[in-house]
Parts: C-alpha cells; structure tokens; sequence
C-alpha cells in the first residue's frame, strides 16, 4: 500500500523548480487518519492531499498567518466547515468522504479563496474488493 501511495504522489508534482512556497505541497492519509493543514496569508499547506480510501477524515487546521482564517470542505454530502480560527489557534474538522473523488478544500473568509487560499483532496475508491464507482463522478459540484 505504500508503493501505491509513493507512485500516486510521484504522478502529482508541480511544475515549480523550487517546490517553494506555492502550497502545492501534497500529504497522503488513510481514511480514518487525520490530515493537517497549515493556513498562512494567502495559502494552504498542503494543497493537495491524497486519502488512500473513502470514509471519515479529520483535518486538524492550524492558523500559523495574522488574519483570521477558516476551512471549508465540499465533500459528497455537501459543504462543512470550521468556525473563524483566531491566528495562533488551532480547529479540527470532521468530513465524511465516503465516495471517491476529487474535492474542493478553501478558506471561506472574505476573499481569501480567491487569493490561493484552495487545495483539492483526492479520495481512492479504497479497499474491500468491490467497486460500486459508475465510472468517475467528482465530488465537486454535490
């Protein structure tokens, strides 16, 4: 299951030399695990996370910028989000993943989102021989 994880990282680089401070930095977790997000002005690190298999997930956020921040999550049973994290606090957000896909993960404060405040999450259809996807829904869009 790690080689699956390294080869589905190895397929998502950027095109950033560097691999600075974009925030195209990419974790991967199981589900049931938690994923932690840094929010700083005007990004969230990391940007892109993989989930290895549909189900629940806990993001445990940390506001590491000056301004007021939030996470909002577009999962497959709509939208959740955390409260206003003052900077130097620290929120978690429970979020039901339970259909693979691709899904929108954003600062929902003002215009932060359209500052770069965004990332997608990646769900696999996970593991226990049966595969009930038709064929690709995203979960963007529910």
């Amino acid at each position: 299951m790690l080689a699956a994880c390294v080869v589905a990282l190895a397929g998502c680089g950027s095109d950033d030399d560097d691999g600075g401070s974009t925030g195209a930095a990419q974790q991967s977790a199981p589900a049931s695990d938690s994923v932690k997000l840094s929010e700083t002005e005007f990004k969230i690190t990391p940007a892109d996370v993989t989930v290895d298999k549909a189900g629940k997930v806990t993001f445990e956020v940390a506001n590491d910028g000056k301004f007021d921040h939030s996470l909002e999550v577009e999962g497959p049973s709509g939208e959740v989000e955390t409260d206003t994290i003052p900077p130097g606090r620290s929120a978690t957000l429970e979020v039901d993943l339970g259909k693979a896909g691709t899904y929108e993960m954003y600062c929902p404060i003002g215009n932060h989102r359209d500052m770069g405040m965004e990332g997608e999450i990646s769900v696999a259809g996970g593991g226990g021989g049966s595969d009930d996807d038709d064929g690709g829904s995203r979960g963007s869009g529910y």
